[in-house]
């Protein structure tokens, strides 16, 4: 069986104060490239009846941007940009440069109508889809990094507040939860199993190197003490599909993610379509990979012969190592196989069809049967009771990523600003009633450190994209939780500054502080 994850998660980025803000096109084109394809493609096979079954996570981060009014409207006037420029694009080309531009251009079209269709709503069209086989998963409040936190309030909390938020986007209770960046150390399934949670994620080491070793490696779940389910990572898949040197989406044939039409137009054609006139990368890509200095121009046709044999070739190896395993094991092998959703049609353009071949091979005379891990344990729930180690799926399989030397300084001040919002929690709550503008402090108070604790600033900053951006947001965030510490301790809430707070990240509406009382 193969069980299929799509991680759906970017950071809560928002800047009103701002006409353009370039990190909000994180959140533009991971609309246009990534969760509208997939959304629309999914919705195909449901319609034509193929049956299929996934797994997706839709963060609380990721979906209170999705449904915010002011980010919507920037996302439709990127979207206008963006289709004026492809159209400017197919007058300026001529030849196969032209014809990679009216692709764009068609598709672009495409996108534009399926947005209006589901109402500019993708977490509804999501929600709409869990009669039809789709598995979504809940994820921490803010993709905090949960082994390296203070207090095991702060872990509990963000967990506590990504259920809720999963309950409130999607009107449903997560039989499982991914998490953030597959991290994982011991003690964290029982929080998981205080919230309901059946299943979560490891990497395919954290399993391996469990006490005792499991049995049936990666093929088949484990229970952890707590009683939650643990899925393994396989390694193969995530070679072909996330390799750079010689996975799928570095063929040749596929388009070529740094070539941009916003560097590569002249600047008198593509300036009209530049927010301030300013070069940066727009998202029409009109290049494929071509493995030269000089790129060619994109051929849809030759790029969709390649998915199809990369799909074919997927699921062919699925099928063979299910067979070879199927007599060898408890129950029936699964092949767990979680991805970044932006990986696909963001990072690899090609990525929905070739999800979308691989669906329906699988389900075609069930070559390769689909589940998701919920539906697995359904059928399947005896498994071996074992003990997984510290892990993560970041580079090395541990920590190393947002515990660097570049990065390490946030955490002195991320676990001051855990203690103090704990204490803060801990008097408020016994000193009994709250008055309202201290009931706004806390909860911002709350919002202000979870913002913190993304575990995006810590990955951006060691990849030395957006570390100042990264930086900037830590120390903001913190500087406001400590502002706002010393306005409750002392009894002075400036209502105008706390107005501004609130306005500036209108994410999760009534989080919990009490919570935090719990430590």
């Amino acid at each position: 069986m193969l069980a299929i994850l799509l991680h759906a998660h970017l950071p809560f980025v928002r800047h009103p104060e701002h006409a353009h803000f370039l990190e909000e096109d994180w959140l533009f084109e991971a609309i246009t490239e990534s969760y509208l394809p997939l959304t629309s493609m999914l919705y195909r096979l449901a319609e034509e009846g193929v049956p299929f079954r996934i797994a997706m996570t839709v963060t609380p981060t990721l979906g209170a941007m999705l449904r915010d009014p002011l980010l919507l409207a920037r996302y439709d006037a990127s979207l206008e940009r963006l289709i004026a420029f492809a159209e400017s694009e197919a007058r300026r080309l001529s030849g196969a440069g032209a014809e990679a531009a009216r692709f764009s251009l068609l598709r672009l079209f495409r996108m534009r109508q399926w947005w209006n269709e589901i109402g500019r709503d993708i977490p509804g069209a999501l929600a709409g889809l869990q009669q039809h086989g789709l598995e979504l998963v809940a994820c921490a409040a803010t993709h905090g990094f949960l082994p390296l936190m203070a207090l095991r309030g702060s872990v509990k909390a963000q967990i506590a507040h990504g259920v809720s938020a999963h309950r409130a986007m999607f009107g449903c209770e997560p039989a499982g939860f991914w998490l953030p960046e597959c991290a994982f150390s011991p003690g964290l399934d029982e929080c998981l199993a205080e919230q309901g949670i059946r299943w979560t994620a490891l990497d395919s080491h954290g399993l391996m190197r469990a006490h005792p070793s499991p049995r049936n490696a990666v093929w088949n779940p484990v229970f952890m003490p707590s009683g939650v389910a643990a899925f393994g990572r396989d390694r193969e898949s995530a070679r072909q599909v996330w390799n750079a040197a010689d996975g799928f989406p570095g063929h040749a044939d596929y388009r070529e993610f740094y070539r941009d039409a916003g560097w590569d137009a002249p600047l008198e054609s593509a300036r009209p379509f530049l927010p301030d006139g300013v070069r940066k990368f727009t998202g029409l890509k009109l290049h494929r990979i071509t493995g030269r200095e000089e790129k060619d121009y994109y051929n849809r046709a030759a790029a969709m012969r390649t998915a199809e044999a990369h799909a074919e070739q997927f699921v062919a190896g699925c099928a063979a190592r299910i067979a070879e395993l199927r007599d060898c094991l408890d129950a029936p092998p699964v092949i767990f196989a979680p991805f970044d959703a932006e990986l696909f049609g963001h990072w690899w353009f090609e990525g929905p069809e070739w999800l979308e071949m691989v669906l329906r091979k699988c389900s075609a005379a069930q070559r390769v049967p689909l589940t998701s891990p919920a539906a697995y344990l359904a059928e399947h729930d005896t498994h071996q009771i074992v003990e997984p180690v510290a892990s993560s799926w970041g580079d090395g399989g541990h920590w190393g990523v947002w515990l660097d030397p570049v990065n390490a300084w946030i955490y002195p001040d991320l676990h001051a600003a855990e203690r103090t919002v704990a204490r803060i929690a801990r008097d408020a709550r016994r000193s009994g009633g709250v008055l309202q503008a201290k009931e706004r402090a806390l909860r911002q108070l709350v919002r202000e450190l979870f913002l913190a604790q993304s575990s995006d600033w810590a990955f951006l900053m060691k990849a030395g994209t957006a570390r100042e951006y990264s930086e900037r947001r830590v120390r903001g965030h913190l500087a406001n939780v400590a502002a706002l510490a010393w306005q409750i301790d002392s009894g002075l809430i400036d209502e105008r500054v706390l107005v501004q707070l609130e306005k500036s990240t209108p994410f999760l509406p009534a989080p919990d502080w009490r919570q935090f009382a719990q430590n």
